[in-house]
């Protein structure tokens, strides 16, 4: 249709016209809102919330809780896989409507180590533990199985066996792997895994053994340099964001472990000296069980929010599925206090 113009001026019906066309077009390319799961991880070996932990699970509406069963590591006396940091049975009922999801996690080097006559044998015995656990706690019926393995391209046959086998032990049950940032940007090395569904890790993205490393939990430039062919991805992903913190060692400027769970007001002016997130010791200090000595170096990282809100943005720019379970790591009542609800509730928007 051709816009009629008369004396420099367009006519009312003129103006209707291109209002309608603009109001089309736009409707026609706006993008449609996503659907999110609010979702937690609980990484504790008993199973019990605290009065703040139940509140904002309800306050957010979490309906997930993503929960560390045990770990299986390789027991080197043995030379088998073995169970250990079980979760523990307690007598705490979640709420109504609250699905428990069990989280296995496998450590690299058990799949390393593990032939291939025990793959069958290790699939068995994490279906039975789970079980086991999941009736001693009274959780609500279980849906979803989780893996948890940073695999690599030597150890992906190995393990994408073993999550085959585990799949056959319950056909019913969705079947999901956690996915590290690493394993989206080299997808021809890394595979795919046989799995459902994946859970894209966007924490623990730098190196956190290199001194230079500003934050190695969560940083969103080094997200980006990963990211870029997320959309093609083949899977469908849940997002995992983090919430936590901690204190990165180093002596002699060589990476010497971490140290959690120590309030930042110890550190005084009386035996540290701080620049930007780097605390140097000027004295042997034993803290908090820590035998601490002058000169070392600690690395201050956080999950900040404004760090986790770039970081999910990023992520949803790139993200093709219509609906999303997000997943905060971890349910911890001193975490939780770091962060408004207000907060919480933005990461989670964030992801629509």
């Amino acid at each position: 249709m051709l816009i009629k113009i008369t004396a420099g001026k367009y006519t009312y019906k003129d103006f209707s016209f291109l209002f309608l066309a603009a109001f089309l077009f736009f409707s026609c390319h706006e993008k449609k809102a996503r659907i999110v799961e609010p979702s937690f991880y609980y990484w504790k070996s008993v199973f019990r919330l605290d009065g703040t932990a139940q509140q904002t699970m309800d306050s957010l509406q979490v309906k997930n809780l993503y929960t560390k069963f045990f770990d299986v590591d390789w027991d080197g006396v043995s030379n088998v896989p073995a169970p250990v940091a079980k979760l523990q049975s307690t007598n705490f009922r979640l709420h109504q409507g609250v699905a428990v999801i069990p989280v296995v996690f496998i450590t690299n080097e058990c799949i390393q180590k593990i032939d291939t006559a025990q793959i069958a044998g290790l699939a068995v015995n994490i279906h039975t533990l789970i079980n086991e656990i999941s009736k001693s706690n009274k959780f609500n019926i279980i849906d979803e199985l989780q893996i948890d393995c940073d695999w690599t391209a030597s150890t992906k046959s190995s393990y994408f066996q073993l999550l085959r086998l585990i799949r056959e032990q319950d056909p019913g049950l969705q079947l999901s792997a956690t996915i590290r940032l690493h394993q989206i940007k080299y997808l021809s090395k890394s595979g795919i895994p046989p799995v459902d569904k994946g859970m894209l890790m966007c924490y623990n993205m730098g190196n956190l053994k290199n001194p230079a490393t500003k934050n190695s939990i969560i940083e969103t430039e080094e997200l980006k340099k990963y990211t870029g062919s997320l959309s093609q991805y083949p899977l469908p992903l849940d997002i995992a964001l983090p919430l936590f913190s901690w204190n990165v060692l180093f002596r002699k400027n060589v990476y010497s472990g971490l140290i959690e769970n120590i309030p930042a007001t110890v550190f005084t002016n009386t035996f540290t000296l701080k620049k930007d997130n780097r605390i140097e010791l000027l004295q042997d200090t034993l803290l908090q069980g820590y035998n601490l000595k002058k000169g070392d170096i600690l690395r201050t990282e956080e999950s900040n929010y404004s760090e986790i809100i770039a970081v999910a943005e990023s992520v949803n720019a790139r993200l093709k599925n219509t609906r999303v379970r997000v997943a905060l790591f971890h349910m911890d009542a001193v975490i939780l206090n770091k962060y408004s609800f207000h907060e919480l509730e933005a990461i989670y928007n964030s992801m629509r």
